[in-house]
């Protein structure tokens, strides 16, 4: 489009919102793209200059300088569009600029005043006020870049002949982090792996992903120097591990103790259990051929560690995919909590899951679910009568989906799933991992204990009578 036919800040949201869809990069669906768009221009139509800054920034490739174009920051500082939460910055940096953008890869430029890091009330969500950073972890030489279409994510190992597909409006998507540069064997013995040492820890550095997995830290410094975020005395066992086959547990919980924290899960068949859970020993009548398949190989599985109080960090051993569901994976990628499954490449090494990010989740739901009861039985009561309600009714169902939090909610934040060879998601046949052959359920022992402690800390509300 011409400079001489770009809409301004007095036309039509329509007409802004054609034209602005014009220089979308492609990365989205077109439907999550409008409904984006459409929300910034609606909140920016009562601040001309802004739109105006934004219409031409995107029209011009920003080519020409532009104004900050801000909205107000939430709670949790992320933006809500059609069922999905991300980072403002982010989500518009994506569809006009970078496709494939991480939220941890943006640096904004030294003049835009209220870029996303300086945690003002307003976030500027300018594209062009904003430059992408190649983590240093990347080894470019192992990308490859193709202009045939969009990346379609597939099955290591495709035993069943069957096509993946993807439903460009389905929520849930596969994140890839491939290893961020080869790892010497004889690591994989050692008691105590530690990430290494150049920052490039995580192996959530891809810049090829579909969406690309964030910065790396220095883990070990930071686990060093922290307080426990409890006195309570260490579990026995720092995690238990089940074993499933679609939707059916096989064999007993594997337990691992405090002792051991490193953990092997294999596809071999030593029965002597202590620091290897090797699922190969393990018998199923109701065994499929499919799955039978799908176990040989398994390999070398995966090894878990658990560091300082309670991090985890998973490597993929085997020689193909595993495939994780991680709330922690999730927030770092920008994505709400279970929107996202993440494929863990062979020899990749990845921390997945954070013991104090979680501690703090858990206290803010739990303490969400607890105002919201509490506002709930108030508006019951016509105690906080507000526009359009009767008798308070209308607050109250409102506020039923927060106050329904429970402890199964909660719960979920101390579990990790993980599936091998298969993977499950829009891009697969399967869409819940109970449909995926073998994957396994770890529940993490200190992060339990630490929600026993927040439940225990809630007030109970007074039982009412049955009648």
């Amino acid at each position: 489009m011409s400079i001489t036919n770009t809409p301004t800040s007095n036309d039509a949201c329509l007409s802004i919102v054609h034209s602005l869809m014009c220089h979308r990069q492609g990365g989205e669906s077109e439907s999550f793209a409008k409904r984006a768009i459409e929300s910034l221009v609606k909140k920016l139509k009562e601040k001309k200059d802004e739109l105006d800054s934004l219409i031409t920034a995107i029209t011009t490739n920003g080519a020409h300088p532009s104004k900050c174009v801000t909205i107000q920051r939430t709670l949790d500082g992320r933006l809500q569009v059609a069922g999905r939460k991300g980072f403002p910055h982010v989500v518009y940096a994506r569809l006009w600029r970078w496709p494939d953008l991480h939220k941890n890869e943006l640096k904004h430029v030294k003049y835009c005043q209220y870029a996303f890091d300086l945690k003002c009330d307003s976030v500027c969500v300018n594209p062009y006020h904003y430059e992408r950073v190649v983590s240093p972890g990347i080894d470019l030489s192992t990308l490859t870049i193709s202009n045939s279409g969009p990346l379609i994510v597939k099955d290591e190992f495709d035993y069943d002949n069957q096509q993946s597909h993807s439903s460009s409006e389905s929520h849930l998507q596969t994140i890839q982090h491939p290893p961020s540069r080869p790892v010497p064997p004889e690591t994989f013995s050692s008691p105590a792996l530690l990430p290494p040492s150049d920052g490039s820890s995580s192996a959530s550095t891809s810049a090829f992903s579909a969406i690309s997995a964030g910065p790396s830290r220095p883990v070990a410094s930071e686990i060093s120097f922290q307080p426990p975020i409890s006195n309570h005395p260490a579990p026995e066992y720092w995690c238990s591990i089940a074993y499933f086959e679609m939707d059916v547990q096989v064999g007993e919980t594997f337990k691992v103790p405090s002792t051991c924290p490193v953990v092997t899960v294999d596809g071999y068949v030593d029965p002597s259990g202590g620091d290897r859970f090797c699922l190969g020993q393990l018998s199923n009548v109701h065994r499929t051929e499919n799955i039978e398949r799908a176990r040989l190989h398994i390999g070398k599985g995966v090894q878990l560690e658990c560091k300082g109080e309670g991090d985890v960090w998973v490597r993929c051993l085997s020689d193909h995919a595993v495939f994780v569901q991680s709330y922690y994976l999730d927030r770092e990628a920008g994505r709400a909590p279970g929107d996202a499954v993440h494929k863990i490449y062979p020899s990749a090494y990845i921390k997945v899951f954070d013991l104090r990010q979680c501690h703090r989740q858990m206290q803010q739901q739990a303490a969400t679910a607890q105002a919201a009861a509490a506002a709930q039985a108030a508006a019951v009561a016509g105690n906080i009568p507000g526009p359009g309600s009767v008798g308070g009714i209308a607050p109250a169902i409102s506020l039923s989906a927060a106050a329904g939090i429970g402890v199964d909610d909660l719960r979920r934040l101390c579990i990790l799933r993980m599936s091998f060879v298969k993977g499950w998601g829009p891009d697969y046949p399967r869409q819940s991992i109970k449909e995926t052959p073998c994957w396994i359920e770890i529940h993490l022992h200190r992060a339990l204990q630490l929600l026993d402690e927040v439940l225990h800390t809630m007030p109970i509300a007074d039982p009412q009578p049955l009648d």
